[in-house]
């Protein structure tokens, strides 16, 4: 019975100490995790919005944030957007850069995805998927592009690639996008954007 006893003390003091001990690791790592968390945003918007020299956070939404790209004079010149969506597999988190008339796309970047390697994870590849989103008109919904072609020379204004056998994953992405950005008007018609909110950096 003693015996028992003992190590039913010593299990749950081993428990605690455990315990303590992660929840002491986790305190300390998620400042760290946030803050690069933070800087990969930053990169983003400077890669999505062209010209960019600092950042404003304009919008802030659970999954949906847009940011303002200003240039070295301090003028507005583009939208990051930072939308999360469900995917094939699992959750995919992008930002899309557009102009400020929201009429043309300038470029997509892939924050995070768990699509099946080799297939859906190909949306952030460069040559088979992003490249395609530059400069796409979207002013009305694009569409995807259905079978693959070669060249962004042989889509249409408003279309963009499809990474071949892997559909569903790029349909997936080019709803999130459709959606992000017609959110993302309607909130400029209600006057819920407006420049010169938090600075990012």
């Amino acid at each position: 019975m003693k015996l028992s006893v003992q190590m039913v003390v010593v299990l749950t003091s081993v428990g605690l100490l455990s315990g303590s001990f992660l929840a002491t690791v986790g305190i300390l790592t998620k400042e760290r995790v946030e803050l690069n968390k933070q800087r990969e945003v930053e990169a983003a918007i400077i890669k999505v919005v062209p010209g960019t020299e600092s950042s404003t956070k304009l919008y802030e939404a659970k999954d949906f944030k847009v940011y303002g790209g200003k240039n070295q004079d301090g003028t507005l010149i583009g939208y990051g957007i930072l939308v999360s969506g469900i995917g094939f597999q699992d959750k995919i988190t992008l930002m899309l850069g557009t102009d400020i008339s929201l009429t043309k796309t300038t470029r997509l970047e892939i924050i995070e995805q768990k699509e099946t390697p080799g297939l859906g994870a190909k949306i952030e590849d460069e040559d088979v998927f992003l490249k395609f989103w530059e400069g796409r008109d979207c002013s009305q919904a694009i569409s995807l592009r259905k079978p693959a072609v070669k060249t962004a020379e042989e889509l249409a204004a408003s279309e963009v690639n499809t990474i071949t056998g892997a559909t569903i994953s790029s349909e997936s992405v080019l709803k999130i996008v459709n959606n992000s950005v017609e959110k993302l008007r309607q909130l400029i018609k209600e006057g819920q954007i407006q420049d010169g909110e938090q600075d990012v950096h």
